[in-house]
Parts: structure tokens; C-alpha cells; sequence
């Protein structure tokens, strides 16, 4: 079930010290900390307020990821000054145990307030780390010029538009070039026509518990949800999520995803599409 205490927290909190300055340096102390496994190093953690979630439950730090030195190969960032929240994808494809994790962070006063995680490893949706590492090599999620930069309503639209989709075929969610998403390991390719893209995806899922992350200067927003009926062992309860999306000119370009299961294979081992997803697995082809 989705934990009520995460839901508590979902409401924006502004800091006294909110720039881009706080926010990048907090990041960088989060990378840190997790590379040493040293939480205590944070000085942004360090109140009593702190709540820390992984995959949807409170836990303390000492019984967390965030206890164990994790050799880190990649990690990307977005800086929300509006929410005072940031986003953090980590990927640990060569650690001794392999990791992809997205972390949302929100703070107020300068502290911490929320630090909640989507810990994703073997068995997850579509877990591979060794090929989210290879397919984010190509892509670049650089600055966006000033006068090219979509508003933040453009931004978060484009992911809402996204997840509307679950539930309404009517809507339309402006993807564009290269068209594909990186889901969990593995490209989920569309059709191109032109520079628009065509995705195929169920249309019956409504999915709930969205919490933002919005960084106009890198296009970026990330969406964190409950999604339902991911871990098909679960019924419709929302699973941990994370979709991190890079939109430019309005639309799509890049999405990443990180989804947490309860049981390994997420209740598809022995299924067609779970036979599909190993062998993909193993290809992990652009």
C-alpha cells in the first residue's frame, strides 16, 4: 500500500534559501553521501524532521541504500527553485549489487524536509543497470538557452499529458524525436512520422500520487507516482515510480523510468511478455 506518510509530504514547501546555488550543492552532497554511504555528512539532513521513504516506506538511514558505499557511474540532476525540491537519477551498473535509483529531495528552511527514493535492482520493471548506463550515453540533457526554454506549465504538462494517457486515449502527449523511452534497461521504441512520434501503451490505468519536479533551465521534469497494477502479484495497488522526462520545444525528447516491484519479475516470470522481457534483457539493442 501507499504510505501515508509520503502522501503527508507532498505539499510544496518553499526555503528561505532556495537557489540554484542551494539546490545544486544539497544534490552534490546527496551523491556524496551516497558514494561513501555516509548520510551524516550531509549538513541539509541533519534535523529531526527528515522524512525518508525508499520504494514508498519510511526507513531510517541507517537501514537504508544510503547506509552502504555504492559505486557510482552516472548521475544526472534537475533543480526545482520553485518547489525548493530537486531530482537525482543514479545509476550503479558495475557496484558488486547493481542499482538505478531516483530521488526526490524537498526542503524547507534549508534542511531536508522529504528525501523519498525509487531503489530499483534485480527483478524490478525491466531492471537492467548495465543498459540504462549504455543508453544514456548518446543522450544530452545540457542547458537549454534562455530564450528557448519552455515555462514550467509547458513542462509539466507534457509529463501530465503523459500519464493522462494511461487512462484516456483521447489525449494527446507530445512526443517527438528520437522517439523511444528508456524504460527501466531497455528502449521501448515508437513510430516516427516526421517529427512526431507515435507510442503504443494501455489505455485503462489511471495513475495517481504525483509529485513533481520542474527545472526550466535542463527541460526537465520529473514525475514521481503510485502505479498500479506494475507488480501484477499486487493487484491495482500503486507501485513505487519515477519518470524523468527532457522536453524541448514543447515536446518529449527523452524519458526515463525507474519502477519498483514487490516480487521479482513483477508477477510476469512464466508469461509471454516475461519470456519477451528476458530476452531483451540480454540484447539490449538500440
Amino acid at each position: 500500500m501507499y504510505s501515508s506518510i509520503v502522501i503527508a509530504g507532498l505539499a510544496a514547501m518553499v526555503s528561505a534559501d532556495c537557489s540554484r546555488d542551494f539546490l545544486t550543492k544539497a544534490t552534490d552532497q546527496y551523491i556524496a553521501a551516497q558514494t561513501a554511504g555516509q548520510s551524516n555528512t550531509v549538513s541539509a539532513f541533519s534535523t529531526s524532521n527528515v522524512t525518508y521513504t525508499e520504494n514508498n516506506k519510511p526507513v531510517s538511514f541507517k537501514a537504508s541504500t544510503m547506509s552502504q558505499p555504492i559505486k557510482i557511474d552516472f548521475t544526472r540532476s534537475a533543480h526545482d527553485t520553485v518547489r525548493c525540491a530537486t531530482f537525482t537519477e543514479i545509476i550503479a551498473a558495475s557496484n558488486p549489487h547493481p542499482y538505478v535509483i531516483h530521488t526526490r529531495m524537498v526542503f524547507a528552511n534549508d534542511k531536508a524536509t522529504l528525501i523519498e527514493s525509487v531503489v530499483t535492482d534485480n527483478g524490478d520493471w525491466l531492471f537492467n543497470a548495465t543498459g540504462t548506463l549504455e543508453l544514456n550515453a548518446p543522450e544530452h540533457w545540457d542547458p537549454i538557452p534562455k530564450e528557448k526554454q519552455d515555462s514550467r506549465a509547458t513542462i509539466q504538462a507534457a509529463g501530465d499529458a503523459y500519464f493522462d494517457r494511461f487512462g484516456n486515449v483521447s489525449v494527446t502527449v507530445p512526443w517527438g524525436p528520437p522517439c523511444y523511452r528508456l524504460e527501466g534497461g531497455l528502449p521501448a521504441r515508437g513510430t516516427l512520422n516526421g517529427t512526431d512520434c507515435e507510442m503504443v501503451w494501455p489505455s485503462t490505468i489511471h495513475v495517481p500520487y504525483r509529485r513533481y519536479v520542474v527545472d526550466e533551465t535542463l527541460g526537465v521534469v520529473d514525475i514521481f507516482v503510485g502505479f498500479p497494477g506494475l507488480d501484477r502479484t499486487q493487484g491495482d495497488d500503486p507501485m513505487p515510480d519515477s519518470h524523468a522526462f527532457r522536453v524541448e520545444g514543447g515536446k518529449i525528447k527523452y524519458l526515463h523510468t525507474a519502477s519498483a516491484c514487490v516480487t521479482e519479475g513483477c508477477g510476469l516470470n512464466g508469461t509471454t511478455f516475461g519470456r519477451r522481457w528476458q530476452r531483451n534483457l540480454r540484447k539490449r539493442l538500440l
